[in-house]
């Protein structure tokens, strides 16, 4: 007998079928046992009567999270009984025989039939293995693979190719001290910081690129929105005007993910009881040092320098819903000082035709347009007092017809912690790693 998916058992009712998963719950009901079977694609009640002996027996010794192989007949529930809302809710199965195929060793440490389990962060991933299979938390996976689902789909309709870019380095990237070195055979090396000069190069040949991968920061936050692993939405484009192309882009790409996510995600945000993201045609841009002083005059915030820290990124984020009715804004043209030594100096040098993108109160994206003459990218890797033969395999590159280009980085784990609310970046990401974590 063929499994039938638990989703797909409403149109079998009145035949024998087979399904398999895990025990969810067992319930206890006088002579009667309830079981609810939980696989990939949903739930659905069984119900095991003292007739069928030896099956009932077997069901007598299930524990939560036993794996399992159940054959029944699928009845319609009486109308009273139904519930509302469960695709599975108008059905039962009444069993005919059940088959442990993986035992449950020992009693759980925490109940994870519940929705709302209500567990702190380190309880929830100090048992990663366990919560993982709670249906609320598969959301988030379900709500993040969406994500990287639709912005590949998006991006290869818009004339980009998927590569992938060495992870192990002979230089750190974005230089400064936020790298994690290894050793590599006799040499030292470093883990990527981000894919940048490598898709900056790949422009260089195929105009249009993307990659989804990962990304090490050796960053010793403590904080809810950093980790020190991730995934990296990245994109770079040849031939651009402007930086105001690239903007262009990432926000078409934003609004196409993030309707996909709302079509095909509607039941997973709503367990999270959130609104899905408003998304416009066009997205606010706000100069940096503009926005600064909104901060100042709306809600008396000064920040020291030309910065914003991420109290400023919520307010001002906060003042754009509020104006705008957006959940995006650009914030553009950041301080030379404070963009990496390939960034587009403005026709004001002291500023970058850079931008971040924030959502719902954080930064989820940075970028912006690229130096591509030769000349001035070695000028501009001087004058921040690093040595141009260190990064000749990427230099190079610009001595041969380099374009106009420009592109981004989004942290895959940061959109999809603000799509449905989550009070951490960790709870985004099957197994983090932060300053403290390593395992599981």
């Amino acid at each position: 007998m063929e499994r039938i998916l638990i989703s797909d058992t409403p149109k079998f009712i009145g035949q024998i079928i087979k399904v398999v998963g895990w025990v969810n719950v067992r319930r206890d009901h006088g002579k009667i046992i309830f079981i609810d079977i939980r696989d990939r694609s949903g739930i659905i009640q069984s119900v095991v009567i003292p007739d069928e002996k030896e099956t009932y027996e077997t069901a007598k010794m299930l524990k939560s999270e036993h794996s399992v192989e159940v054959e029944g007949l699928v009845k319609e529930r009486p109308m009273s009984a139904k519930k509302e809302g469960m695709e599975t809710g108008g059905v039962e199965m009444e069993v005919k025989n059940i088959k442990i195929i993986g035992k449950t060793y020992e009693e759980l440490p925490i109940d994870i039939s519940k929705e709302e389990m209500n567990l702190n962060l380190d309880t929830l991933l100090n048992h990663r293995v366990i919560t993982l299979r709670n249906d609320k938390i598969k959301s988030i996976f379900k709500v993040s693979s969406e994500v990287v689902r639709s912005y590949e789909e998006f991006l290869r309709k818009d004339g980009f190719l998927e590569i992938k870019t060495p992870k192990i380095l002979n230089a750190a990237t974005e230089g400064g001290a936020n790298f994690f070195k290894i050793k590599y055979f006799d040499r030292e090396a470093f883990l990527a910081q981000s894919p940048q000069f490598y898709k900056q190069i790949a422009a260089g040949s195929f105009e249009r690129v993307f990659e989804v991968g990962t990304v090490f920061r050796a960053e010793p936050h403590f904080t809810s929105r950093h980790v020190n692993e991730f995934t990296g939405l990245d994109a770079e484009m040849s031939f651009i005007g402007s930086f105001e192309d690239v903007m262009r882009e990432l926000e078409k790409t934003m609004a196409y993910m993030m309707k996909s996510v709302a079509k095909n995600c509607s039941k997973d945000i709503e367990k999270y009881e959130i609104e899905a993201p408003k998304i416009k045609n066009v997205f606010p841009r706000i100069k940096l040092t503009q926005a600064l002083e909104i901060l100042k005059k709306e809600y008396g915030k000064e920040i020291e320098g030309i910065d914003i820290d991420p109290e400023g990124e919520r307010l001002i984020s906060e003042w754009v819903k509020k104006k705008y009715k957006s959940d995006f804004v650009f914030l553009t043209h950041y301080p030379t000082s404070l963009r990496p030594f390939y960034t587009m100096r403005s026709a004001d040098p002291q500023f970058t035709e850079s931008f971040d993108l924030l959502f719902r109160g954080i930064e989820i994206a940075s970028g912006g347009q690229r130096i591509h003459d030769y000349e001035q990218l070695v000028k501009s890797i001087k004058s921040r007092g690093l040595n141009p033969e260190d990064f000749k395999d990427y230099t190079d590159n610009f001595k041969y017809g380099m374009p106009p280009h420009g592109g981004w980085g989004l942290g895959l784990e940061r959109i999809v912690q603000k799509i449905l609310g989550l009070p951490s970046i960790k709870e985004a990401i099957l197994f983090p790693r932060d300053v403290k974590r390593l395992t599981p």
